[in-house]
């Protein structure tokens, strides 16, 4: 049997675009469901990626993983941008359409985590940082907290995009319809892994940030260096910020606020158009 030659440790990986999913409480299913759940989340995966016009990567190269309760997909760099819009959206509304339409009554909800990176691959073994750290993106404290809040509003979807694959996608002005204003900016970090905190960006479809950011505890960005005091997150209340007369937070929308989802959240309204 001829053993594979080693790739030279010297030489950089070509660079791929990492998708992980991970469906919530996914250990706490009975056995005898397990199964059915996960053929359901595969099926709806299957449909969001047809939808986007990404290419389901196959298990017999490598860019495939099940995780059991998730998995791994390795794509094209190329592909970044789809994995964050339309994919991301089409998901999150394939899994509303499953629960409201196809779950069977005594089938386990599905919601999921999901995780956007991109960085040096190699396969098939794909032993390298950037799928450590996308793992890492999907079992933060900040995205899970994310799709708690995500249920609160109807929502079946949290994603935590890594900041590379946030620039070179969002900020670049590749999205169709997505754009920095739809995404939360906060610290990824996992408990028990100390060494792992990285900065990302948190996407709820359908839930604006600043309904989010109130839920996210890490949602102002990385620790402050000693002495420093946190940045307020942006678009979030700031508790300390009061408009003369009146008491309770100041939020700052930066765009107009039409989304019926805030207006619906807000009991007091107090405009302050003073020029600045």
């Amino acid at each position: 049997m001829r053993i594979p030659a080693q790739p030279d440790p010297v030489d950089v990986p070509r660079e791929h675009a990492l998708l992980v999913v991970d469906m919530k409480g996914y250990s706490r299913i009975p056995e005898a469901r397990m199964a059915p759940a996960r053929s359901d989340l595969d099926s709806i995966l299957d449909t969001a990626f047809e939808q986007s016009g990404v290419e389901m990567p196959q298990r017999v190269d490598g860019t495939f993983d099940d995780t059991g309760d998730g998995a791994i997909f390795v794509l094209p760099a190329s592909d970044t941008t789809r994995l964050i819009d339309p994919l991301l959206g089409n998901l999150n509304a394939a899994l509303c359409r499953y629960d409201r339409k196809s779950r069977l009554h005594s089938a386990p909800q599905i919601r999921v985590r999901s995780s956007v990176h991109v960085g040096p691959v190699s396969l098939p073994d794909r032993r390298n940082r950037a799928v450590v750290e996308a793992c890492r993106l999907v079992d933060s404290e900040a995205v899970r907290e994310a799709l708690d809040a995500a249920e609160a509003h109807g929502a079946y979807l949290a994603a935590a995009v890594s900041e590379i694959a946030f620039r070179r996608t969002v900020r670049d002005g590749r999205t169709l319809d997505l754009d920095e204003s739809h995404f939360l900016s906060a610290a990824a970090r996992v408990n028990g892994k100390p060494e792992f905190e990285e900065p990302c960006r948190l996407l709820v479809p359908g839930v604006p940030p600043v309904l989010l950011g109130p839920s996210i505890t890490d949602a102002r960005g990385l620790r402050p260096s000693p002495g420093q005091a946190p940045a307020p997150a942006r678009g979030a209340a700031n508790s300390s910020s009061v408009v003369a007369g009146h008491r309770g937070p100041v939020l700052n929308f930066l765009a107009a606020m039409d989304h019926p989802t805030v207006i619906g959240e807000l009991d007091t309204l107090n405009l302050d158009q003073r020029q600045r």
